[in-house]
């Protein structure tokens, strides 16, 4: 449900993980998958490169859906100053989460809210520490043919049986690590007359 004034929402994604968030508590937005470059050649640290691909992502469908208040985000996994990438394939996830055992990771979930009708932006970035346990080949193959998290940064999801590998999270919104600080988002909604339930 939302205020009449304002504008329908758009969530500038394809991630099933992010319109599943948003689902709990909107009816009514649509979806546009933004098509942007998300490499790095200008070598910007995580944090500032995290920021910049919500804000691409989201300016990316703003012609598409002039009227919308959009949403845009991005999520890096950052380990020892190097930047994980989505898997895509089985052995590829194997070696991120052997190189995740027993370390520490960090999750920057960024997200980048356009409102056309203000012309305002506006940039929030949660950062979820992730302690792994120490774990060897077997249990990363076994937790890789149960949930095949092969879209997903780190080679995890939290949703479905990851926390097997993890001895400790450390957040301040919980859904952040599912890949959208809804806390953060709620707020921001309310803020710009949203009537959420």
């Amino acid at each position: 449900m939302q205020n009449p004034s304002a504008g329908r929402i758009c969530l500038a994604s394809s991630s099933p993980y992010r319109r599943n968030l948003l689902d709990r508590f909107l009816d009514d937005y649509e979806t546009i998958s933004p098509n942007v470059d998300e490499s790095n050649p200008d070598g910007l640290p995580a944090d500032e490169l995290a920021t910049l691909l919500a804000r691409r992502k989201a300016e990316a469908v703003s012609a598409s859906a002039r009227n919308s208040l959009i949403i845009g985000a991005d999520q890096l996994a950052v380990i020892d100053d190097g930047v994980l990438g989505k898997p895509g394939d089985h052995q590829k996830a194997v070696e991120q989460l052997l190189t995740a055992s027993g370390k520490t990771v960090k999750f920057l979930t960024a997200v980048c809210v356009l409102d056309p009708q203000e012309r305002a932006r506006y940039e929030h970035t949660d950062v979820t520490t992730v302690r792994f346990r120490r774990f060897d080949r077997r249990l990363a193959e076994t937790y890789l043919r149960h949930d095949e998290p092969y879209d997903c940064a780190g080679s995890f999801r939290i949703e479905g049986a990851g926390f097997v590998l993890f001895e400790s999270v450390r957040t301040d919104d919980p859904t952040a690590l599912v890949g959208l600080p809804m806390i953060w988002v709620a707020d921001r909604l309310l803020k710009l007359g949203y009537l959420l339930p």
